[in-house]
């Protein structure tokens, strides 16, 4: 697909060689990269590299600038310990994602290495963690990569700037940089991340030549942005979107669908922390600034700055100008048991939930009501959420990258368990990532504790076949399941984990129509933005819209 760009002959006689980490007297393997020697730890038949920086402290005048490539250095350095996450607001309350990440930093951009140690060329995957684009780390439990480097791919996990650092956009920031343009930092950062993939991996036993990027939730949402992203272009091969959400964008200057400008909501977060300029924004600690922007209301999202991101995102997917690579994407079926913050409240009773619909929806409010019938209530509340976006997202995904030629394939992960079902949590957002990764005794404190078993077990071999042969081939399989069919071929579309992997050939029929063609209305009235704004929430949709 691509040739690997080699900076020196220098660099490029260190990475041909040291395709396989070296073994010195100590036992502790040493990779020679483009970047500077390494040496991590040996953790079986894998080395592990954990903690190498992949571009300078955004810190000081650094703070809101686009990633700086850290400078080679010579001397072997230890990459035993996982980097700090970083900044995220303290936390406030607990949840059954609360966990104690240690040690957060400014200083944070730092990726994880786990590769087998007789891989040479083989396929990589760039694993971004989720968090809402406020808080996360590569360094969580649930992410280890031994599982997957043990199927013989060379794992990597990014760190990338969160919330008001890693978003925010200001009319000073966009002055002074030489594209005018501010905002956007995280996505900058995973590019960042990905260059240097692009440049090392080679080293480690990886082919930059096959690379998967790969994402859950805000993970998968950063997923989206690298489609789409001009500049992130030809660094990747694959992508896999986890319950990604294919939300509206605020463009930097001026309203977009509805929504101010990135930079009149950074003047906002300024004035309430009190801090006149960019200077003094500046000066801030960087926690303080991080719990205050918080405080204020600040989310954060990707931005239409014209430059990194140029469009919304799905009208660069209906343009066909993403990526054109082939994607594996879905969703889980209990996606907002855990998240009900994003649900609406549940009117009174049955006939205010039909006429609230009948509202919103217009002639669409029939089939929602088929969908999503008042009774039982919480339940269409719950699910109209979840499939609305993540399920929609997930299909709209698939078929986009259908429609530019690339076999894509879609899930959903439907599994229970007693303690997650008995709470109420049946196949909730993040579930599957413990079978994903092969981690299910590494859950955080508060997750329903996941029993121990053959038929838990299979559906973790299950789901790391085919997400690895995902990786190395473009077609996911598993002897713990069926052939998986490409999404819109014979034999069926979707491949549902539920007790076992297995096929359906159509996914909860009329839902994506239903939820595209909502969605369709509100970027037609070119006023409304679409993210989870449904069901009970949504606003009056346009009737008879000219979708584009």
């Amino acid at each position: 697909m691509r040739s690997l760009v080699v900076a020196a002959a220098a660099a490029a006689l260190l990475s041909a060689c040291a395709s396989t980490p070296e073994a010195p007297a100590t036992g502790a393997p040493i990779v020679r990269a483009a970047a500077g020697p390494v040496e991590g730890v040996r953790e079986g038949d894998l080395s592990v590299f954990k903690g190498i920086p992949y571009a300078r402290a955004p810190v000081g005048r650094n703070r809101w600038r686009p990633p700086v490539p850290v400078a080679p250095w010579s001397e072997v350095r230890q990459a035993t310990d996982f980097g700090p996450a970083c900044v995220q607001p303290t936390p406030r309350s607990q949840n059954v994602y609360s966990q104690n990440i240690g040690a957060t930093s400014e200083d944070c951009l730092s990726l994880n290495v786990w590769t087998p140690n007789t891989s040479a060329k083989a396929p990589v995957i760039v694993w971004v963690h989720g968090g809402a684009l406020v808080s996360g780390s590569s360094k969580e439990r649930l992410y280890d990569g031994t599982a997957w480097a043990e199927k013989g791919v060379v794992v990597v996990s990014i760190n990338y700037r969160l919330g008001v650092l890693g978003y925010f956009a200001h009319p000073g920031l966009s002055a002074e940089a030489p594209t005018h343009a501010s905002g956007n930092y995280g996505v900058m950062d995973q590019i960042a991340a990905l260059q240097w993939v692009r440049d090392n991996i080679e080293s480690f036993g990886g082919d930059p030549d096959n690379v998967t990027v790969a994402g859950e939730s805000a993970g998968g949402l950063s997923i989206l942005y690298l489609l789409t992203a001009p500049s992130a272009r030809g660094l990747f091969d694959k992508a896999i979107a986890q319950s990604a959400y294919l939300i509206s964008m605020p463009a930097l200057r001026g309203t977009s669908q509805g929504a101010p400008s990135a930079e009149s909501g950074g003047v906002a977060v300024a004035a309430a922390l009190h801090a006149p300029d960019v200077t003094a924004l500046r000066a801030l600690d960087a926690q303080a600034l991080t719990d205050g922007a918080a405080l204020a209301g600040f989310a954060p999202r990707g931005v239409i700055d014209g430059v990194v991101l140029r469009d919304q995102m799905l009208d660069v997917f209906a343009r066909g100008e993403q990526a054109p690579v082939s994607v594996l994407a879905g969703f889980n079926s209990g996606e907002i048991r855990s998240l009900r913050v994003l649900a609406p409240a549940a009117p009174a009773s049955a006939s205010e939930y039909e006429r609230i619909i009948r509202e919103r929806y217009g002639d669409l409010a029939d089939e929602f009501l088929r969908l999503y019938p008042a009774t039982p209530m919480d339940d269409s509340i719950l699910r109209a959420t979840g499939e609305a976006f993540y399920g929609w997202t997930a299909e709209r995904l698939v078929r986009s990258q259908v429609a530019v030629g690339q076999p894509s394939f879609l899930y959903m992960f439907d599994h229970g368990y007693p303690a997650a079902d008995d709470a109420g949590l049946h196949a909730f957002h993040a579930s599957e990532l413990p079978y994903l990764f092969g981690t299910m005794e590494r859950t955080p404190p508060n997750w329903p504790a996941i029993p121990e078993g053959a038929a838990e077990t299979r559906i973790s071999d299950a789901m790391i076949d085919y997400w690895t042969s995902f990786a190395r081939t473009g077609r996911p399989q598993s002897i713990h399941g069926p052939a998986w069919p490409a999404f819109g071929t014979t034999g069926g579309s979707t491949l549902v984990f539920r007790t076992a992997p297995e096929l359906e050939p159509a996914l909860n029929p009329g839902t994506f129509a239903l939820h595209d063609a909502a969605v369709c209305r509100k970027r037609a009235a070119g006023n409304l933005g679409w993210y989870w704004n449904v069901g009970l929430n949504s606003p009056v949709l346009p009737t008879n819209a000219a979708c584009p």
